[in-house]
Formats: structure tokens, C-alpha cells, sequence
């Protein structure tokens, strides 16, 4: 069985999830947007995994956008994106949290027409290693 570990920036959050990922999707609509402040959110969805919280739960608060699906935990003290169980047992993990390798492949951009007008342009940006001089 599969386990990966993850927490929230200021380390009060650390979880385990025990088992594989069905999908690994990068959402482009506007709500993820406004709720990533980036581009796109990258969120690995399991219908089968298990969420063992093994520290800082009580940190843990929800929001749901009223009158969507839309769902988001995240740690209360430093804001930290983290996973959350959605009403179909749907486990949502956020990518970028998780301190494990995430072995599969994203599997689609999803809501690709409300794409931010400056993503398609991303590659063509410097890249530096660290902060640039």
C-alpha cells in the first residue's frame, strides 16, 4: 500500500494517505484561481484513499463556495492548502502539499476556457535556480 505524507507551510498540519490516486487534475476555473492566487489549481483526487491526520488537525478549517462544489481545507494559522473529504467520499489532496513524490502524471487540464490570458506565455520566461540577482 501506498503512503504519502504532507503538511501546511508552518509544519502545525502533517497527514498521511494511505493508498493510489485515481487522478491528478489542473483546474483552470475561476474559482480555483481566486482560491490559488496562480493560474491553476493541481489537485490528485482518490475515491479509494484514506486521510490519517497525524498532527495539528484542530488547525484544520473548510470554506465551501456557496451554491457550488467548490471546497477548500486549510490550515488556520498560515493558510496552507490541504486535503479535504468532499460529500461523495471524494478525497481532494492538493499537490503542493504533500512531502512525498507524487508518482502519476497530471491527467488533464479541466476548465481550460477560463484559462488566465498570460499562462500560455509562462514558458517563455527566464527560469533561475533561486531568487534572481
Amino acid at each position: 500500500m501506498t503512503i504519502h505524507r504532507g503538511s501546511c507551510l508552518c509544519g502545525t498540519v502533517k497527514f498521511e494517505i494511505e493508498g493510489e490516486f485515481d487522478s491528478f487534475f489542473l483546474c483552470h476555473c475561476k474559482h480555483c484561481q481566486k482560491d490559488t492566487g496562480s493560474a491553476h489549481a493541481a489537485n490528485l483526487f482518490s475515491q479509494s484513499a484514506e486521510l490519517n491526520w497525524q498532527a495539528g488537525e484542530k488547525a484544520v478549517t473548510s470554506y465551501s463556495l456557496p451554491d457550488s462544489r467548490h471546497s477548500k481545507s486549510f490550515c488556520k494559522h498560515c493558510g496552507s492548502a490541504l486535503p479535504n473529504t468532499q460529500n461523495e467520499g471524494l478525497l481532494v489532496v492538493p499537490a503542493g502539499c504533500l512531502d512525498t513524490p507524487v508518482a502519476i502524471a497530471p491527467t488533464a487540464h479541466i476548465f481550460t476556457k477560463s484559462k488566465a490570458e498570460w499562462e500560455d506565455i509562462i514558458a517563455a520566461a527566464p527560469e533561475f535556480t533561486g531568487s534572481p540577482e
